[in-house]
């Protein structure tokens, strides 16, 4: 039977180097086993052919931002819901970040800006503790931008009021920006809303809400490419030095 090592020692010898920045080349992604790109440093090789990336570094991975396209009636907040979409099938093709995606991406999320289960659009999944501060501790400070389709006979005086900012249920909200995008589209702009709050305000001035969509949190928007938005169900990574 051969022998066999851990993999971070046999790219040590294959590099020269320590085995502390061996481990840290195959977790970020730079060594592959016969082929195959191996992130475990403990993983034992024997006469496999190993091969350290001829561009590897060994500066440390900044941690990882997904922005996903939620579909409508998904519960990312239910069991598994985040490992069900959260995976590396689900990257979307046309992600300009050109970070390397990395298995290491997928694990310690914390879900940011969440939308209720009905509504689509983009939300957050981070691992960077500067991300998740600010859309936290700072969220009511972000604008959001939504698409809600609505149905119904809007208010005379239904925009102005929107506009001017709603009480509802003891809290008012803050004024904030609205348009028509067509004849049964609104845009909003607004800062400090909650789940379920723009059902409530477009009830307030007569309409009923079809649909909900997030294109926006921030500076951050959902994402277009040559083929048109990012499409729901899939995420690209939040460009390394970007802020909401």
């Amino acid at each position: 039977m051969t022998d066999t090592v851990r993999l971070s020692r046999r790219v040590a010898e294959i590099a020269g180097c320590s085995r502390a920045d061996a481990e840290r080349y195959i977790r970020n992604g730079w060594v592959s086993v016969d082929g195959v790109v191996v992130e475990a440093p403990q993983h034992r090789v024997a006469d496999e052919q190993v091969v350290l990336a001829a561009e590897a570094e060994r500066s440390e991975v900044e941690p990882a931002t997904l922005l996903l396209h939620k579909p409508a009636g998904m519960n990312l907040l239910g069991p598994g819901e985040q490992a069900r979409w959260a995976r590396p099938e689900a990257h979307w093709p046309e992600d300009p970040s050109d970070v390397r995606p990395l298995q290491r991406h997928f694990h310690g999320l914390t879900l940011l800006a969440p939308l209720e289960a009905e509504a689509s659009g983009l939300v957050v999944l981070s691992q960077d503790r500067r991300i998740i501060r600010r859309l936290t501790e700072e969220a009511n400070l972000i604008e959001h931008e939504y698409v809600v389709e609505v149905s119904g006979d809007m208010r005379p005086d239904g925009l102005q009021r929107l506009s001017a900012g709603i009480s509802r249920a003891g809290r008012s909200l803050p004024p904030c920006r609205v348009s028509w995008q067509n004849e049964t589209r609104l845009r909003f702009a607004i800062k400090a809303v909650r789940p379920g709050q723009l059902r409530e305000i477009c009830s307030a001035v007569g309409l009923a809400v079809v649909s909900i969509r997030r294109l926006r949190i921030g500076r951050i928007p959902l994402g277009k490419g040559a083929e048109g938005a990012m499409p729901a169900g899939q995420w690209r990574y939040l460009p390394v030095g970007e802020r909401f």
